[in-house]
């Protein structure tokens, strides 16, 4: 079976630790796939909020995400704090990768648990199009 293999860049540019709720536990007693999308989800707003940005408003015009890949590699439990990282990847005029590294600390070792890649494309909501990147926040995504 082939395997989806994400290799995230090592300049990372924002982190957030995240506890995992029992909410986020499946039928399997490990995190559920789509707890971990909403985990991933949550540390790009804290990002995008320590830019002052939000996915519906970055100098006017909002983010779609156009695709989003996840490689697990540990369990994730009730209780666990999930710290996970960002790196941006390849930034073009309408869109920008970004790459998530997550990581848990159990019993004194850094477990290393998932990496994902998301798409970003820069919409605008109003006209319902694609659109280009504002200056300033390409300035926030090569300074970080």
């Amino acid at each position: 079976m082939a395997r989806v293999n994400i290799t995230v860049p090592d300049a990372k540019i924002f982190s957030a630790v995240i506890p995992v709720r029992i909410t986020d536990i499946n039928y399997g007693n490990h995190l559920g796939n789509d707890a971990l999308v909403s985990i991933l989800h949550e540390v790009r707003m804290q990002w995008l909020a320590s830019g002052n940005y939000t996915e519906l408003n970055i100098e006017g015009i909002g983010l779609i995400m156009s695709d989003l890949a996840v490689e697990y590699k540990k369990e994730v439990f009730y209780g666990d704090r999930l710290t996970v990282s960002l790196a941006t990847g390849e930034i073009q005029k309408v869109s920008f990768e970004l790459y998530y590294e997550v990581t848990a600390e159990r019993e004194g070792t850094i477990l290393h648990i998932a990496n994902a890649k998301t798409g970003m494309v820069s919409f605008n909501y109003a006209v319902k199009k694609v659109t280009a990147l504002p200056e300033g926040f390409l300035n926030f995504l090569y300074n970080r």
